[in-house]
This record gives C-alpha cells, sequence and structure tokens, in this order.
C-alpha cells in the first residue's frame, strides 16, 4: 500500500479507509503498509503509527495487517515493532540494516532482534535495490528454520536467486514466497510462487488477482496475456521518479492526492498527462 498523505504530511485516514476498500474490493488477500511504496523508512514515528492505525481499523479483521519495519539498524527496527504491535499488526516485514556494509551473520541478528521484541511473525523482505544488501537464499534458508518467519516478499529482480527462495519450500511448505517484481509475476506464478505483493494493486488491485488465480488454474495463455498488461502499465514509473510516478496513477483514479513525503515532489503535469495516457490505453482511467 502507498501511504496518501494530506498536503501538510499528514496521514490521510479518509483516503487510506477508500483505499482499503478499492484494494480489498478487488479480492486482495492482505495488506503490506509502510514497505517501499508506503515510504515507511522515511515517515516519522508518529505518521507510521497513523498509517497503522488507520489500515487495521479499515480492515476491521478482513484481511490481514502486515506492517514493514524497515529499519537501519536492529534499535530502531525493534522500536517501530513495538509501535506496530500496539497498533494492532498483524504481522511485520523486515529486510537486511542498511547503511554500514553487513555480511549474512548481521542480517540474521537483525531478523532475531525483532522477533525477540514483540510476539508477532515476521515476513521477510528482499530489495537490495534500496538496503543495497540482499537476502541471499542460504540466509533465508537458515532464518526459514524459525516457524515465526512466515516467507519472503522478493524484490531483487533476480530469478535464480527467486528459485532458490521457492526451494525452501521443500523443506518447509508453509514457508511462503511472494513476487514483489511486478515483470517477474506471472512466470513467478508458473514456477510455483504463492503470491504477488505488486505496487500497482494499489489502482489495479483485480488484475494481479485475476494473473494469480490464472496461474492457479495452469492457464498459460491468460497469465501472458494480463503479463503483458502489467509490463506496459510498469512503464509509469519511468515517467519521473517511481513513487511519486504510483502516486500520480493512484490520484488519478481517486486514491490520494499524489504527495510523497518529503523531499520528493509530487509528478509534474507533464508526467501525470503520460501517466494517465497509459491507464488511459488498459482502460484503467477513463
Amino acid at each position: 500500500m502507498i501511504s496518501p498523505l494530506t498536503v501538510s504530511g499528514d496521514p490521510d485516514e479518509a483516503a487510506i479507509r477508500k483505499l482499503v476498500e478499492h484494494i480489498l474490493g478487488g479480492e486482495c488477500s492482505g495488506l503490506f503498509v509502510l514497505g517501499g511504496c508506503g515510504e515507511g523508512a522515511w515517515l516519522t514515528a508518529k505518521q507510521r503509527a497513523a498509517v497503522i492505525r488507520a489500515t487495521v481499523q479499515a480492515a476491521a479483521g478482513r484481511a490481514p495487517v502486515l506492517v514493514g519495519v524497515m529499519l537501519p539498524a536492529a534499535g530502531p527496527a525493534a522500536d517501530a515493532a513495538r509501535q506496530a504491535a500496539d497498533e494492532g499488526a498483524d504481522a511485520m516485514v523486515i529486510g537486511s540494516p542498511y547503511y554500514y556494509p553487513v555480511d549474512s551473520a548481521v542480517q540474521e541478528r537483525h531478523v532475531e532482534a525483532v522477533l525477540n521484541t514483540v510476539p508477532l511473525p515476521v515476513l521477510l523482505y528482499n530489495i537490495p535495490q534500496c538496503t543495497h544488501h540482499a537476502l541471499s537464499p542460504a540466509t533465508v534458508a537458515r532464518l526459514a528454520r524459525d516457524e515465526r518467519v512466515l516467507g519472503i516478499k522478493d524484490s531483487a529482480a533476480n530469478f535464480e536467486a527467486f528459485q532458490q527462495f521457492l526451494a525452501v519450500k521443500q523443506r518447509r511448505p508453509m514457508f511462503r514466497v511472494l513476487q514483489g517484481d511486478e515483470s517477474l509475476a506471472a512466470a513467478s506464478l508458473m514456477q510455483g510462487a504463492d503470491g504477488l505483493v505488486p505496487g500497482m494493486a494499489n489502482f489495479v488491485p483485480r488484475l494481479f488477482v485475476s494473473l494469480h488465480q490464472a496461474a492457479t488454474k495452469g492457464d498459460a495463455a491468460t497469465c501472458v496475456k494480463l503479463q503483458t498488461t502489467i509490463t506496459d502499465l510498469t512503464t509509469l514509473h519511468g515517467h519521473g521518479h517511481w513513487l511519486p510516478a504510483l502516486k500520480a496513477a493512484c490520484a488519478l483514479v481517486g486514491l490520494g492526492n499524489g504527495h510523497p513525503s518529503p523531499p520528493l515532489a509530487p509528478a509534474s503535469e507533464e508526467n501525470r498527462q503520460a501517466i494517465a495516457a497509459i491507464l488511459r490505453r488498459h482502460h484503467v482511467l477513463h
């Protein structure tokens, strides 16, 4: 989920409620807040609390709320985990620590420190383009020995590594492997991924649900067709910075106002027009 903000920077609770209804109305099975799309690492503690609280209240038990604690070190991540638990989160999402160089042992201690802070399960998050450190398949396999580690969202766009994450399921079938890179959505599902955590599901949730359903049925032709649409929609991220572009797409369909957290600025009018043309091309915007 994106984090809709007012012009003054406060979480927009009305927009969050509308967004939750839109996503769940599209038959998505869960809500992930304060990740990359949700600007979790850039929001203040007060802002993060408001986003979690509003999402939990809007979900009203209809779907689990997973909260990103994507902070650079164990201490801040543990604080964020306590906050998430206090606000009603169902699970936490945590990746590699960052800023300083880290190895696999440091990554494992980071995850374990958060797990030992609150009695919530964890979904791992591999997003090296943001943390600058990948979670290796070997590291993930070791962390997966803990039943509190539910699975992994992989957004690294490394399909070879993704297939090795899938191999973890051979030892622990309930370990969930989720694809976060939209360009690999169909291929991942056809290879046995459990699901998707796509940013564009903010505004076209049913498109990704339909892809998941087609893959479950083994309908390769429909998967190819839907992936073609998804791949073309991802071109909207090339119009300025990807995050204001995503928020602009959401705003164009009535979800939030497009404002990102500073120092990012909203998409320019030129970029908004280009994004609108892409949405019209696929009948998302009429």
